[in-house]
């Protein structure tokens, strides 16, 4: 019941600063439970979450998405993501590479939670380093951009830093900014679901519906909230903490601790 209160909780905070934060509900949700399930479910629970969340936010932003912009962002965006979904499936029933002895006890490192401790690691410097939070590229780069963030899309549900950073300089309004992304994320999600499905009848996703169905509806409150009332905070110091929490979270991954 504890997880099930924390996961929620995260999930509506998260979802009130995804309308204007650098980052997205999966890049602090993601690691939340993986402390309480294995890596692989919890990408997986956290990609069902997001996934509803921007189905609701499809509804209230989708219509301002621009065309252009999604086919020329979109399309590479959902392709690669069937690349990083594949990788993500395929090193979860992966051996531990090693072990070592620290503390008394035994630490597994196993080479999913080496790779996405990576990913977090890079994509918490976003939220750290002033020189990256205003990272932008312009249009020419969209396809680029589409397929980057699909492939970590897929991969571990971090998308949102380099989607932000490819798109801000699509010469969007703000509507068209957020509905576009919102769209984008939506068929990455859907895609890498797919193939996570296979993956999900195997662990048994479906055993923790509660977590789905709180986390889910309280991801929507959040977002209800985020796109009336917070549009135009700063959230500066908070990204900062978010970036550090990231940090030692990636570490823990890498070493095999979490």
């Amino acid at each position: 019941m504890m997880e099930i209160l924390l996961i929620s909780l995260v999930a509506f905070g998260v979802a009130i600063l995804t309308f204007f934060s650098g980052f997205g509900l999966g890049t602090l949700l993601a690691p939340v439970m993986m402390f309480f399930f294995p890596v692989d479910v919890a990408i997986a629970l956290t990609g069902i979450v997001h996934f509803v969340n921007n189905l609701f936010k499809l509804f209230l932003v989708g219509r301002h998405a621009n065309r252009e912009v999604l086919m020329r962002f979109g399309i590479p965006a959902v392709l690669a993501a069937v690349a990083g979904a594949l990788l993500m499936v395929r090193l979860a029933g992966a051996e531990p590479w090693f072990s070592y002895q620290l503390f008394q006890r035994v630490w597994e490192v196993y080479p999913l939670k080496v790779l996405i401790g990576v990913v977090l690691f890079i994509f918490a410097w976003f939220d750290l380093l002033p020189a990256f939070s205003k990272l932008e590229f312009g249009r020419k780069w969209l396809s680029l951009g589409g397929a980057l963030s699909g492939f970590f899309g897929g991969l571990s549900g971090n998308q949102g830093a380099l989607r932000a950073a490819f798109l801000i300089k699509a010469g969007l309004t703000k509507q068209a900014f957020v509905g576009t992304a919102v769209v984008v994320s939506t068929f990455v999600d859907l895609t890498r679901l797919g193939i996570y499905s296979s993956r999900m009848a195997e662990v048994g996703v479906s055993d923790n519906w509660q977590v789905l169905v709180f986390a889910s509806l309280s991801a929507i409150s959040g977002a209800i909230i985020g796109n009336r009332l917070l549009q135009k905070i700063s959230l500066l110091f908070l990204q900062r903490f978010v970036g550090t929490m990231l940090l030692l979270i990636a570490l823990a991954l890498i070493m095999g601790i979490i």
